[in-house]
């Protein structure tokens, strides 16, 4: 608790009231009429409160009814989202709430569009294998630090403090900024981390907290594991009862069909038509991911997956190839540079080998068909050339309830961390999807709003459904 006072001293101290911002109209000729920006200038290395200095921008679209109950705070997903981006292409999902609050955001220092860092230390990275040995573990391990130190040299300093506390300071520093006593707060994916931490280091500062599909940094690398693994085999289970009943766009028997491509590109991986890459098996599961979890308007992404595995069987990757490309520019995703300088200091990576061997055995036992998928995010910290700086920690006591929702693929993972504080409450989404509130489900966004507004949590077991259209 002495750390926790320390924490919120240094934060009040950082920017004084007096600092209070100045709102005008935001630049870039997307941005709504309505939307107002600002900044504050927050320390690089909060541990150096009076070191080198940096500005966030910030936004906010206002109150608009006459009996405002302060401010609720929304946190953008990534690592590298913009909620100024969020505040203007999903403002509509903010009217209701704006008749009581103003709803608050800002550019988190490790946004791809902050500028510090060239934009292809957002966009590139390095590929990654599965390892099979020590060695090969430790081989990556190098071939990763020495593309990351491409990056940091640039800006060592600034680099090193892209973790999610820092963020939650700097939201902190608006908090004080702002005049506000407490704020409450809207948590989309990764932007479950800084809320976290934000509770953690301010949780006096905490007047309600609804996180959204949220990124769970609480759990080591075997407990997150065990829960991504059920959930990715369930969401393949629907993947093949779809299949099922379309009669030839997937083929008979695809289940089985996958396993065994699976391990025969794991033995000889797949060309790509034009291009030099292969596609291991590991590598068709990362790449199979996304579509699996958003199968898209009529099941398109799924349909597509289904034909790219019958391209892959005929001894052709190019089909996965093709939709990577499209998505992110590149035909095999690799593990990119300033997402993982947020997730590495995060402590959302290995131990050692050992750990990655632990989570790798238990994939391979209770998942057989997506056990790659389930490695490759923490193996792109692997050989990281700078420490963990903000791990993962226990969430005081005294903090209020909170409101989680998740989809099919977002339920557990934010379960896991409503249930932490006493009182809390989830939504269940029966059906596809991530970030409710910002893609708009009305269900979802009014169990929000009734928390938000009210501090009402739904009852226990309280489902929303996907609207139907006629």
């Amino acid at each position: 608790m002495k750390l926790i006072a320390i924490g919120a001293l240094l934060g009040a101290l950082a920017v004084p009231s007096s600092n209070a911002p100045t709102w005008g109209a935001c630049q870039g000729d997307d941005r709504p009429g309505d939307l107002e920006c600002s900044s504050v200038e927050v320390p690089v290395n909060w541990a150096d409160p009076d070191g080198r200095k940096i500005t966030i921008k910030m936004a906010r679209l206002p109150a608009t009814g006459d009996r405002r109950k302060g401010t609720v705070f929304s946190i953008p997903g990534g690592p590298g989202g913009s909620g100024i981006d969020d505040l203007t292409y999903y403002r509509g999902s903010f009217t209701e709430l704006r008749e009581h609050f103003d709803v608050v955001t800002l550019e988190p220092r490790n946004a791809t569009t902050y500028g510090r860092l060239p934009q292809k230390c957002f966009a590139t990275g390095p590929l990654l294998t599965r390892p099979d040995t020590r060695g090969e573990y430790a081989e990556q391990g190098a071939a990763i630090r020495r593309a990351v130190q491409e990056c940091r040299t640039l800006d060592p300093e600034f680099f090193d403090h892209l973790d999610s506390a820092s963020v939650a300071r700097d939201i902190e520093a608006i908090r004080t900024a702002l005049g506000e006593e407490r704020l409450s707060f809207i948590a989309t994916s990764y932007g479950g981390v800084p809320g976290v931490a934000y509770a953690r280091l301010f949780p006096d500062r905490v007047r309600a907290m609804y996180l959204d599909g949220a990124v769970n940094q609480l759990r080591d690398a075997t407990a997150e594991a065990r829960t991504r693994y059920r959930t990715y085999e369930a969401q393949f289970a629907r993947f093949l009862k779809w299949c099922d009943s379309t009669g030839d766009v997937c083929g008979n028997g695809l289940g089985a069909r996958w396993r065994k491509l699976i391990a025969a590109a794991d033995r000889e991986p797949l060309p790509i038509k034009g291009d030099p890459a292969t596609y291991s098996g590991f590598d068709l599961q990362v790449a199979a991911m996304p579509h699996l979890v958003s199968p898209g308007p009529g099941n398109a992404r799924w349909k597509e997956l289904a034909q790219a595995v019958k391209q892959a069987e005929a001894g052709d990757a190019t089909g996965f190839a093709k939709y990577v490309q499209a998505g992110i520019g590149t035909p095999k995703p690799p593990s990119f540079i300033g997402m993982n300088a947020t997730q590495c200091a995060d402590g959302l990576r290995y131990r050692d080998y050992r750990d990655y061997r632990a989570v790798r055995a238990l994939g391979e036992r209770i998942s057989p068909n997506l056990h790659g998928m389930g490695l490759w995010h923490r193996l792109g910290c692997s050989g990281w050339p700078t420490p963990v700086t903000n791990p993962p920690r226990p969430l005081p006591s005294g903090l209020p309830p909170f409101l989680g929702a998740g989809t099919w693929t977002d339920h557990a993972d934010t379960a896991d961390l409503v249930r932490r504080v006493p009182g809390s409450a989830m939504v269940a989404f029966d059906g596809h999807g991530h970030g409710l509130y910002l893609t708009g489900d009305a269900c979802t966004i009014g169990h929000a709003n009734a928390y938000l507004t009210d501090l009402r949590l739904p009852a226990p077991g309280t489902t929303c459904r996907p609207a139907t259209t006629s």
